[in-house]
């Protein structure tokens, strides 16, 4: 269309040359144009080729370009308006994910508090456990040596019973006088540091 417009003008400017031709080729005729004087014939065409030239040039150029210029304008503030909307969507979701880092990290700071107090708590539950099992284990030691204690003196006492009754027989087996009873005595007694010194 704008083509059109232009082939257009230039037609009109054509027609508008060749019909102000014969006024310009009269007044040559009379001598040099006298550029200061003014002459009714050179305005009247003048403006009626201005008046011309605006009527083509607003039917067929201005109103395109016109239009142009208003689409031009229209898509720049569509332009504008889609940066301003993406700029505050891009805002909008860079405050959405740093509040989901925000999130996470307190998350995160949540998870490491919880899982250190777990760790203290099962540290002082193996702790806790560890200290009663050693207590139960002295307590079967302390068990197991008052029991072999028993033991030992129930045998010792055993022992001198059966060591008494043997000394016992022989000092009525032999039934001397004292001095033969001191006698028997003193060998029953070194027996018996005989036999605790073979143990």
């Amino acid at each position: 269309m704008f083509a059109l417009s232009v082939r257009s003008i230039g037609v009109v400017a054509a027609a508008l040359i060749l019909m102000a031709n014969p006024a310009i080729a009269a007044e040559t005729a009379e001598g040099p144009p006298n550029m200061l004087s003014p002459n009714i014939g050179v305005m009247f065409w003048t403006l009626v080729i201005f008046v011309m030239l605006l009527v083509v040039l607003s039917r067929y150029a201005f109103k395109p370009l016109f239009a142009a210029v208003e689409a031009r304008e229209k898509a720049l503030e569509d332009a504008i308006e889609g940066a301003r909307r993406d700029r505050e969507e891009s805002a909008a979701l860079l405050a959405q994910q740093r509040a989901q880092l925000e999130t996470a990290r307190t998350e995160a700071q949540g998870i490491i508090a919880d899982s250190r107090s777990t760790a203290e708590r099962m540290r002082a539950d193996l702790l806790s456990q560890t200290k009663q099992q050693q207590a139960e284990m002295i307590e079967q030691a302390r068990r197991a040596i008052e029991g072999e204690k028993l033991n030992a003196i129930a045998d010792l006492r055993r022992e001198a019973v059966d060591l008494a009754i043997a000394g016992a027989s022989r000092v009525i087996e032999k039934n001397l006088d004292s001095v033969g009873n001191r006698q028997i005595v003193d060998d029953f007694l070194a027996s018996l540091d005989g036999a605790k010194g073979v143990r």
